[in-house]
């Protein structure tokens, strides 16, 4: 191509290929994350789901045996109590953890300087294990050498863990008191992209603050609370160590969600066939819950996606 008076030639090299080969040529990138996944996704999920469907002890050699496991499971009343469980500790969670982390996300996301330091202390909970808060916890709330008997209030000195009611509302209470901050995050990125010129119009039409939070914020967040509440709800179904520590499950049965069944099932009973179809369940109850919730976005979240690109 002749470069014409005042034009600059593109070299060869850097000239534009055709027939979309700059994209094409890129597809090897996805390589390395789809071998991981597969590795340690697929093919693992596919030997739980295989291994529901057989004999096995732990130890010996596995067996084939049918839909007996699935029998055994589905004809079992503790699984009904279980999920039960399960979906009272995440939707009470959920009800709980929601609120309290737009409240903070959205105070976090001012520009005041002392917020940033707030924020850092904020997400101290999450540099620490489930098992370590569990223990720390266990011990705040013993009612005879605990918190309480220390200070000698006597509403501190109840027995937390050994009433089924009280064992729950501590579980919800320390699981939200771990991940509020998490969430929290997310809703101060989510704020801090709304354009400040939208305030500036609620501003100049009258709005207070509290009017401009549940007229503007809120909606503006609609997505972000989705993306919360997918990582909220799905996580829910995979509580363990924290349970396991805190209550194992008890007092009785009363916080035995499905993740302590399976591993009761599985570990203490010695029937990894039964124990893997309980996690085939979570698996398919969290792509349920997951599709739902993305369904909630509706269609204007994937032409948000594709206007933004």
């Amino acid at each position: 191509m002749t470069a014409g008076p005042g034009t600059v030639p593109v070299p060869p090299s850097v000239a534009a290929p055709r027939g979309g080969g700059r994209h094409g040529s890129l597809w090897w990138l996805v390589v390395p994350a789809l071998v991981f996944f597969v590795t340690f996704g697929v093919v693992p999920l596919l030997g739980v789901l295989g291994l529901s469907f057989a004999n096995w002890n732990g130890i010996g050699a596995i067996t084939p045996g049918g839909l007996g496991a699935w029998r055994q499971v589905l004809g079992d009343p503790g699984l009904l109590h279980s999920l039960w469980v399960t979906f009272e500790i995440m939707a009470i969670s959920w009800a709980v953890q929601t609120p309290a982390s737009i409240l903070l996300g959205t105070f976090l996301a001012g520009p005041q300087r002392y917020r940033g330091f707030l924020a850092v202390l904020y997400v101290l909970p999450l540099l620490l294990s489930s098992a370590a808060l569990a223990v720390t916890w266990k011990a705040l709330l013993d009612p005879n050498f605990g918190l309480g008997a220390g200070l000698k209030i006597p509403l501190l000195s109840q027995n937390w863990l050994g009433e089924g009611g009280l064992a729950v509302g501590v579980v919800i209470f320390i699981v939200s008191w771990q991940f509020v901050p998490f969430h929290a995050l997310i809703y101060q990125g989510g704020v801090r992209q709304i354009p400040r010129s939208l305030y500036e119009a609620a501003e100049i039409d009258g709005a207070g603050r509290i009017r401009q939070f549940f007229s503007l914020t809120l909606p503006q967040l609609k997505y972000t609370i989705i993306t919360s509440s997918t990582l909220m709800v799905v996580g829910s179904l995979t509580f363990f160590d924290l349970i396991f520590v805190l209550t194992a499950g008890g007092p009785g049965d009363a916080t035995r969600v499905l993740a302590v069944e399976m591993y009761q099932t599985g570990f203490l009973g010695n029937q990894m066939g039964p124990a893997s179809a309980i996690a085939v369940i979570i698996v398919l109850s969290g792509l349920v819950i997951a599709q739902l919730l993305r369904r909630l976005g509706g269609r204007d979240a994937s032409a948000s996606q594709l206007e933004g690109m």
